[in-house]
């Protein structure tokens, strides 16, 4: 079995290294910049590498699609041109699904089928260097076929995906768009509009930036997302985010009529409706806005004891990959946190902290 890659970065070179190594498995990586082929050779994460798109794509049986969502349609219209092998499964790891089923529908791929595809997991790292076979593990897969893809062509490639450890979950295209508009896009342009208001508050007062490094700067994390990758998700996504934009204003009018009418029951009831559903979503899985493991602690302001905390975890292996004091405290419970990339380590660190006797909140 050959799988082609196009596109060998943190979720192309992710998927990589979840099928390079199996039996019978053969991983050919594409790279647009003669650059860029070095990086993932010398890794291993791809048992070969070309600038080729013709040579990729050669008699491959799977080909992946990891590029940016605004060169996915052109890269679907370059292999439809090409000879390619009876049967073969092209699939992507776009963010938005409507617009390359579309393009997908209009164009002929001949005896190939395109499945759409969204890998809901990422990380704060970007680039084939921070890929890792582990990166899907327990995270939901989307898979949006388009029309007249044969059963077996979709549970040939569900199969092939349990090699990354996903939940695979079929869902049409408008109604991913729909959902993950509302759960991560809206989300995205809703932090950087925030974090861009009181960037103009702070041209007055520099105290702004200042008393926001706490719980402001973490619920704000998502808006230091790539912006060029974010623009082309946004665009691509366009007319569902205009549709939720107007009902996200209809949410604010709502609040500034129970202020205006100084109704604090309401206020109340608004934050109790929000705090019962979100109580219910799931905890601890792997979503579409990225995951932080983190742990709040208190401890002593003495001298030596970030040392102490971080010699303790290295002795146990226990992988840190952020360690930071808050001095803005408010909504953030404790005065150090420590970030992990790994779930295991972050329990692995509770608990070891825990027995030396620090409070530790999750």
């Amino acid at each position: 079995m050959k799988i082609a890659i196009f596109g060998v970065g943190l979720i192309g070179g992710s998927l990589a290294l979840c099928f390079k190594g199996k039996p019978d498995i053969t991983v050919v990586g594409h790279a647009h910049l003669p650059e860029l082929m070095e990086p993932m050779l010398s890794r291993g994460v791809v048992d070969t590498a070309t600038l080729s798109v013709e040579e990729a794509a050669k008699d491959a049986d799977f080909i992946f699609l990891c590029v940016p969502v605004g060169l996915l349609e052109h890269y679907l219209e370059l292999l439809s041109q090409l000879p390619l092998k009876a049967g073969c499964i092209i699939t992507d790891v776009g963010s938005t699904k409507s617009a390359i089923a579309k393009k997908a529908s209009e164009i002929s791929l001949r005896n190939a089928y395109f499945i759409g595809g969204h890998p809901m997991a990422g990380s704060e790292r970007s680039g084939v260097k921070a890929a890792s076979a582990l990166l899907f593990e327990n995270a939901y897969y989307v898979l949006s076929p388009a029309e007249g893809v044969p059963e077996e062509a979709y549970s040939s490639l569900e199969h092939l995906l349990k090699y990354t450890g996903a939940h695979v979950v079929r869902v049409q295209p408008d109604m991913h768009d729909d959902i993950v508009g509302a759960i991560s896009h809206l989300p995205h342009i809703i932090a950087a509009a925030l974090v861009n208001q009181v960037r103009k508050h702070n041209d007055e007062n520099p105290l702004y930036r200042t008393l926001a490094a706490g719980g402001f700067r973490d619920i704000t994390r998502i808006a230091s997302s790539d912006p060029v990758v974010w623009r082309d998700i946004l665009l691509s996504n366009r007319d569902v985010l205009l549709g939720l934009l107007e009902e996200w204003n209809g949410q604010i009018e709502r609040f500034t009529h129970l202020l205006r009418t100084q109704d604090g029951e309401g206020i109340a009831d608004e934050f109790l409706t929000a705090g019962h559903f979100r109580s219910e979503l799931p905890e601890r899985r792997k979503g579409v806005i990225v995951s932080t493991f983190d742990l709040y602690i208190d401890v002593p302001d003495t001298p030596g004891i970030i040392g102490r905390i971080a010699m303790e975890l290295g002795n146990h292996s226990i992988n840190l990959s952020n360690m930071r004091i808050i001095e803005s405290r408010e909504d953030v419970p404790g005065i150090m946190r420590l970030s992990f990339r790994q779930e295991q380590d972050w329990e692995r660190a509770k608990s070891l902290l825990d027995s030396m006797g620090y409070k530790v909140v999750v």
